[in-house]
């Protein structure tokens, strides 16, 4: 359901040792004019060259074993470079307003994170923060999605906002060391999220997942979830197995896929839809809230069993993010509260299961606070037995934050979508309020402090 299409061969190696190009024209704005027919959206098209400095281009390599049934012939597709034109030197230059937030996301590692505008978007640093690059375009130039892989120089994006530079039903391949478009993926409906690996691409719709191999674009997997409007999905970044997790067909469920084993499994994890979820690098542990955003669940993905429960607080609240730390020790949540609360967590992560006796045992460890009636357990309401954060951090409730956690120990990485950029420290041992470390506004450098 899916068309594909190349600019350029070979296709690159996608390798995060391969670093982004800040050296690149800022200003690419390749314009792509095709002449795509509705009634064949699935084929798969080439694309030729206008320009003399872009003969060289082929179409993607595909053999006829690898090529699905459902292809047919390519048609041509002119790509044409626009530049456009700088004001003279006696040209007062007018104050730049600030840009449009419209999406943000970290890469796989959480060193980076990129910010999708409403007429480009920017790649930044965490730690120490700094701008990497930026990519501006003109004529509209929306980005409502970009999603990097790790720090090499392929990103996936999507336009969105009010003038967005490509279709809302195509992801593009951008390559930044051409700063240009290599490829792209056309759908039969909006696109809502976009996951990379090393060897995937996973597109997220309204209703379908679709994954494909990263080295020849072929679809290997279609999945059908319940509505899915927030493009929900994780994909586990270790050098081992595929495990994705999506929703499931029924309210509550989510459901996971082990590529290796061929396994599938549906966890019934709420009673109510679900809101969010993150996964362990690994894809051994996963972490859900509902729509209700009181409760978060710790789940073994190969069983489906409940490992740990935390909550966040008594009152609804919508989760905005789940972020585990690197060994699984701490998770991470921020929601519309205003507040990022860390939790300790009793498993241990290379072999999922309860460790009762880690954070009782570990004089370095927080435990996580229990209400003073929990000795009652099972007279009272399970909210008197419940483990809360150990660590908070207040923000201001207006606008929505991700959380992750950072490369320097015991610290946590804040974005939020007024442009705002914390970098906090907890302690592991005492808990309680987070100290602020840094804090940048990235929509306006001047700004920063």
């Amino acid at each position: 359901m899916a068309t594909l299409s190349a600019y350029s061969s070979p296709w690159p190696d996608p390798s995060p040792d391969s670093n982004l190009n800040p050296n690149s024209n800022p200003n690419p704005n390749s314009n792509f004019i095709s002449s795509h027919d509705p009634d064949q959206l699935e084929t798969l098209e080439s694309f030729s060259s206008a320009s003399q400095d872009q003969q060289d281009f082929e179409s993607f390599p595909l053999s006829g074993q690898d090529r699905p049934d459902m292809f047919s012939t390519p048609k041509p597709i002119t790509i044409s470079n626009f530049q456009p034109s700088q004001p003279s030197p006696s040209e007062p230059t007018p104050l730049a307003q600030p840009p449009s937030l419209l999406h943000l996301s970290f890469n796989q590692d959480h060193g980076c994170f990129a910010a999708g505008i409403d007429h480009g978007f920017r790649i930044y640093n965490c730690d120490p923060f700094r701008e990497i690059f930026r990519r501006d375009f003109d004529r509209g130039g929306g980005i409502g999605v970009v999603e990097m892989l790790f720090r090499c120089n392929i990103l996936a994006l999507v336009g969105g906002g009010p003038e967005p530079q490509y279709p809302l039903n195509k992801v593009m391949i951008w390559d930044d060391h051409q700063s240009r478009c290599i490829g792209e993926l056309s759908f039969r409906s909006e696109v809502r999220s976009v996951k990379l690996r090393r060897d995937r691409i996973v597109v997220v719709l309204e209703q379908k997942i679709f994954v494909y191999n990263f080295a020849d674009l072929k679809l290997l997997h279609q999945i059908e979830t319940i509505a899915n409007p927030k493009g929900l999905c994780a994909v586990s970044q270790g050098s081992g197995s595929l495990v994705l997790v999506c929703p499931g067909l029924q309210k509550g469920q989510v459901r996971v896929e082990h590529y290796a084993s061929k396994r599938t499994k549906f966890i019934m994890a709420h009673d109510s839809r679900i809101a969010c979820f993150a996964l362990t690098q690994d894809g051994q542990l996963l972490a859900t809230s509902s729509s209700k955003g009181t409760l978060i669940r710790l789940f073994n993905t190969l069983d489906g069993t409940l490992l740990q429960e935390v909550r966040r607080g008594a009152d609804r609240a919508e989760i905005y993010s789940l972020a585990f730390s690197s060994n699984a020790q701490w998770l991470a949540v921020s929601s519309d509260k205003g507040t990022v609360h860390v939790f300790n967590l009793k498993v241990n992560s290379g072999s999922p299961r309860i460790d009762k006796s880690r954070s009782a045992s570990d004089p370095g460890v927080a435990t996580s606070p229990t209400s003073s009636l929990s000795f009652i357990r099972g007279v009272l309401p399970k909210y008197f037995s419940s483990e809360w954060s150990v660590a908070q951090f207040r923000l201001v409730e207006a606008s929505p934050y991700i959380v992750a956690f950072g490369h320097q120990k015991n610290t946590v990485v804040i974005l939020g979508m007024d442009g705002s950029f914390y970098r906090c420290e907890f302690d592991p041992v005492n808990g309680g309020e987070m100290t602020q470390l840094e804090y940048h506004n990235f929509l306006k450098p001047e700004a920063a402090f």
